[in-house]
């Protein structure tokens, strides 16, 4: 096929939607730099582009067939595509395509039959790299961790594998581990044990604390681990240098990092490494292989890195999967025999269903909790979220149909059906705003009386949330959002459809560093008591401003909020990290393909007690039979 002739395709195919226009721009500029005339690379070079905008890190060979569709190329032009043997030998051929035969700096690399764009792959490789080497650098158990292990994780008499006491054995033993499980499994409480229990162990020996920092990958996942953290180190059970030591102050990854404002650089890399013994990072879903890369890179070589999250939580926005392809084997195990030996002998746990023959090293450090505290047997909602999991859409459906703790709407939701969500006085908007007005505090008000009826504001206002799959559209962000806005307006409980009201609640979408504010914090306007019995309207946030774990407010003019949207309604992807008392999730009408299982799954288990769903039987079996797939080779890479 003539190469101009491609070029046009291609760009055609952006004006049309099929692909975006970067991806039509790189095409043309690996055209321009092979300059032999090659097709091939030019035109899989606009697939691997458009591949990384929807999270994958390569393109794999083999599968093509269908992201061939999404050009509509000719029958004749299809056919040599589909022979992977001759299009690795037309790679291997350009002066654009890097392969393990002649490493260069190339736009893409070709690596195993997957073709990559040169970032990616540099990222994976460095982080399969620093991985694999901190799981061949085992750390020495010290001397007393089975005392100490088995003082913080006291037999309960019942005979089962406690596994926050096997995550934390392996952890004790390791310069890299996981420790993943569901919503209400007890991530945070293993962790606070381990920090208990690794400085215990540290001060007996050594008379000298850990250098222990916490983050998370946004500014509301971190506020809650704080919180967490916080009072659940007031209550262990260690000596009081040893709950001294255990930091509780939760940080952005991006903070931790030191951000360069307007750069994908940080000021911690490989000649300014981090200042800690220990890094624990919470929501590990939701961080991409850049920064994982990043963080892995500004890592001391001797550090330990422990991460928390839920492997089948939604990933990251940006391209990855780094907690997902880490955590595939987790359900079965595959520890050996030898450490199912060794968690005997010191925990007394038995994990030998667990073993399994195809043991790989990085099986030997990653725990999975199983027993979820926070939805009990006879919870719908926890039985739901286990179903979706599972692929079992008819059990979804009967679940659905028949728990107390959900409502469906199979059909499309009108006005009058949302206008019953938002404005239920016990667990939609109306809520939050019936109190904001009640509970208003007087002219004469102290900054402590303000502060508390702000704290209220926004906890009642977490009480319900509406979710969305898309941001466009009747069903998207930006719909309901103006929805909610005329529902409220027209029931008299907010005083304008336009700009700035009390009562309107925000979202923060860009760091802000100066406000202390970062992506996915929400505020609250309110009308604040000033001097002279006037008010004035300021935007209040909780915010971790200190060591203590403890929530401050901050109130800011509306007019410093830069990057900032309504949030009655928001993205699945955003409400990772929180919890509420309600949540109604919204669906498109149709399938679609953002609509994935780990999509419904996230959206399920963000709800402490009651889980509304508007959707069709018809894109509920579609999501739930559409698990996430995302082109990588990171398992395989720390694994070989």
């Amino acid at each position: 096929m003539p190469l101009e002739a491609l070029l046009r395709h291609i760009e055609q195919a952006a004006d049309q939607g099929r692909l975006r226009p970067l991806d039509a721009a790189f095409a043309r500029f690996l055209a321009e730099q092979d300059g032999t005339g090659n097709v091939v690379p030019t035109m899989l070079g606009a697939l691997v582009s458009q591949q990384s905008g929807e999270g994958h890190l390569c393109l794999e060979l083999d599968a093509l067939g269908a992201l061939i569709d999404r050009l509509d190329l000719p029958a004749s032009w299809r056919e040599p595509l589909l022979d992977t043997p001759a299009l690795m030998q037309q790679l291997n051929a350009s002066t654009v395509v890097a392969s393990d035969e002649r490493i260069s700096a190339t736009p893409l690399v070709l690596d195993n039959g997957r073709l990559y764009l040169r970032r990616y792959w540099d990222h994976e490789r460095l982080v399969a790299s620093a991985i694999q080497q901190r799981l061949l650098s085992p750390v020495t158990p010290p001397p007393g961790l089975k005392q100490e292990l088995l003082r913080l994780f006291p037999d309960d008499g019942s005979g089962a594998v406690q596994w926050p006491r096997v995550a934390c054995a392996l952890a004790a033993r390791s310069a890299f581990s996981i420790i993943t499980g569901g919503p209400g499994t007890g991530k945070t409480t293993a962790v606070v044990r381990l920090l208990g229990l690794l400085q215990t162990l540290q001060l007996a020996e050594h008379h000298r604390p850990l250098r222990i920092r916490l983050a998370a990958p946004t500014g509301k996942a971190s506020a809650r681990l704080n919180a967490s953290i916080a009072s659940q180190v007031a209550a262990l059970d260690v000596s009081e240098a040893v709950r001294a030591a255990i930091p509780n102050d939760v940080v952005t990854l991006h903070r931790l990092l030191g951000a360069r404002p307007d750069s994908r650089r940080f000021h911690h890399q490989a000649n300014d490494r981090l200042h800690l013994d220990v890094l624990v990072i919470d929501e590990a879903s939701m961080i991409d292989l850049e920064l994982m890369s990043a963080v892995l890179t500004a890592l001391p070589p001797q550090a330990r890195l422990i991460l928390l999250g839920d492997k089948d939580q939604l990933s990251s926005v940006e391209a990855g999967a780094v907690l997902g392809d880490l955590c595939k084997r987790a359900e079965a195990g595959h520890y050996s025999a030898d450490t199912a030996q060794w968690l005997r002998d010191i925990s007394g746990d038995d994990v030998t269903p667990w073993v399994g023959d195809d043991q790989r090293p990085l099986d030997q450090h990653v725990a999975m909790l199983r027993q979820s505290h926070r939805f009990g047997a006879t919870s719908g909602i926890g039985r739901l979220a286990q179903a979706v999991n599972a692929g079992r859409a008819d059990t979804a459906q009967q679940l659905l149909s028949s728990s107390n703790d959900m409502h469906w709407l199979q059909s499309a939701i009108d006005r009058r059906s949302l206008a019953t969500l938002v404005l239920d006085a016990s667990t939609g908007y109306r809520y939050y705003l019936d109190r904001l007005t009640a509970q208003r505090p007087n002219p004469q008000a102290s900054e402590q009386d303000i502060d508390a009826w702000a704290r209220q504001a926004l906890a009642s206002f977490w009480r319900f949330q509406l979710l969305c799959a898309i941001r466009h559209g009747d069903y998207g962000v930006a719909g309901l959002n103006a929805q909610v806005v005329s529902l409220l307006h027209e029931a008299g409980l907010i005083a304008s459809e336009h700009g700035w009201y009390e009562g309107r609640p925000v979202m923060i979408t860009r760091n802000d560093y100066s406000l202390g504010l970062m992506n996915g914090d929400v505020g609250i306007a309110l009308s604040v008591p000033v001097e002279g019995g006037l008010t004035q309207l300021r935007v209040a946030f909780r915010i971790s401003t200190g060591t203590d774990g403890v929530e401050r407010i901050r109130f800011l003019q509306p007019s410093r909020l830069a990057s900032h949207e309504t949030a009655y309604a928001m993205t699945v992807h955003k409400s990772q990290g929180s919890e509420f008392d309600h949540v109604a999730l919204m669906l498109p009408h149709e399938a679609n393909a953002l609509v994935s299982r780990e999509l419904l799954y996230t959206a399920i288990t963000r709800a402490r007690s009651r889980f509304t769903l508007c959707a069709s039987q018809t894109v509920i079996d579609s999501a739930i039979a559409k698990p996430t797939h995302r082109y990588s080779a990171l398992a395989e890479k720390v694994s070989s």
